[in-house]
């Protein structure tokens, strides 16, 4: 058997991986045997590249701004909730799924803002945020409704303020 040394020196700067036994391999192939990471890692890198390009690409299909309204039903873990919000998390979303039936079911969009948001002055502005840009939200919020098309209103989206139905207006 080879001494550790002479391992080390075969394998360069390849990692060394030690078994429980006290034997050493390598943990990758040496160029030299047509595998390991010489073969893997060039495909891996494309695999990498190639979605972020498909990402990058949809981003700039997208608009620079959107404008949207929401319904926020937050519940007692909610980032800035009222001291008065009890309800759990359950209860928010099976509050927030109703609502979205009721929205997409064409009722009107303020009376359901005035009895399901608990963003304070939502009721007053219809649960306009007006024009934002991507980033300016929180990432899941502005993710969805960068998505949306004018008119069309998300499915339920999660944040730490709780859950929110976004309804896309420019």
């Amino acid at each position: 058997m080879r001494s550790f040394s002479a391992i080390l020196r075969l394998a360069g700067s390849a990692a060394l991986v030690v078994l429980g036994s006290g034997c050493a391999s390598l943990a990758t192939s040496p160029d030299w045997t047509g595998g390991g990471l010489s073969t893997l890692a060039p495909a891996r890198a494309a695999e990498i590249e190639a979605a972020e390009e498909r990402e990058r690409d949809r981003i700039a299909r997208q608009p620079k701004e959107v404008g949207a309204k929401h319904i926020l039903v937050m519940h007692n873990k909610s980032r800035d909730r009222a001291e008065s919000t009890t309800r759990t998390k359950d209860e928010a979303l099976k509050r927030v799924q109703e609502c979205l039936v009721r929205v997409r079911s064409g009722e009107d969009w303020d009376k359901l803002v005035k009895e399901y948001s608990d963003e304070p002055g939502a009721a007053e502005r219809g649960g306009d945020l007006g024009t934002f840009v991507r980033g300016q939200m929180v990432k899941a919020f502005s993710e969805a409704a960068f998505e949306l098309r004018i008119g069309q209103i998300s499915e339920v989206v999660e944040t730490p303020y709780g859950y929110h139905i976004i309804l896309r207006t420019q």
